[in-house]
């Protein structure tokens, strides 16, 4: 089966009800990205950083997976499919897609704040039980911290995607700007003359002038015209 690669930002999931971090009505907008989102903002107040993540893993649990996310994974029949999304949510799972790189972490997982990398330390939260109480502990003693990759964090799955889009026999950017790096530069590994196609409702700028198939579409009404078009592709 032929290769498909697919990277996805933000907008995948924004006809699922879940806020996105930037955009109009992002959580940035309402949340400086400091406090919540850095390895500063958890040591000046880890209590508020939980609570917030406990908020958004709450707006998770109720959220469902779009006909965008459904109709990528029914395209698993047809094609070797490798999802690598900059998303924190869980939606890509559980509309069926077997084959998942998370680039900034999983909201639904928490691990050891003294070292968020050691596995012995990580728990996967439940629909029925999504908070992390105040002072919980993970099994080396410290603070659980959601396991998340935070600004100024390395990108621990980023040679994952990259070897994934080096082998791409088609590479498609569903709902996300490119403005952010390391995942924006993922396009440049994508081989010569693997097709790219992009599907955004709004103009979004590819870096370095590589040439892309634009459907200018939200991500459900894109993904199906993209479905459309490599299925009838020779």
């Amino acid at each position: 089966m032929k290769r498909l690669v697919v990277l996805t930002g933000a907008g995948m999931s924004a006809e699922s009800g879940f806020s996105t971090f930037r955009g109009n009505g992002g959580l940035w907008g309402r949340y400086p990205v400091e406090q919540v989102a850095t390895p500063e903002g958890w040591a000046a107040d880890p209590a508020l950083v939980t609570d917030f993540y406990n908020g958004l893993r709450r707006q998770l649990v109720g959220a469902r997976p779009n006909r965008g996310h459904e109709l990528l994974a029914e395209l698993e029949r047809d094609f070797d499919v490798c999802v690598v999304t900059q998303n924190v949510d869980d939606l890509h799972e559980r509309a069926g897609s077997t084959h998942v790189i998370h680039l900034h972490g999983e909201l639904m997982k928490v691990c050891s704040s003294r070292d968020p990398d050691d596995p012995r330390c990580w728990r996967t939260l439940t629909a029925e039980r999504p908070d992390v109480a105040p002072g919980e502990r993970a099994a080396d003693g410290s603070l659980l911290r959601p396991w998340i990759v935070w600004f100024g964090e390395a990108v621990p799955r980023l040679a994952d995607a990259a070897r994934a889009v080096e082998r791409a026999e088609v590479f498609a950017i569903i709902g996300t700007s490119l403005n952010v790096y390391p995942a924006a530069g993922l396009i440049h590994y994508a081989p010569a003359g693997c097709p790219v196609y992009l599907i955004d409702p709004a103009d979004v700028q590819v870096p370095g002038g590589r040439p892309v198939e634009v459907i200018r579409a939200t991500a459900s009404r894109g993904v199906a015209e993209l479905a459309r078009r490599l299925r009838q592709a020779p």
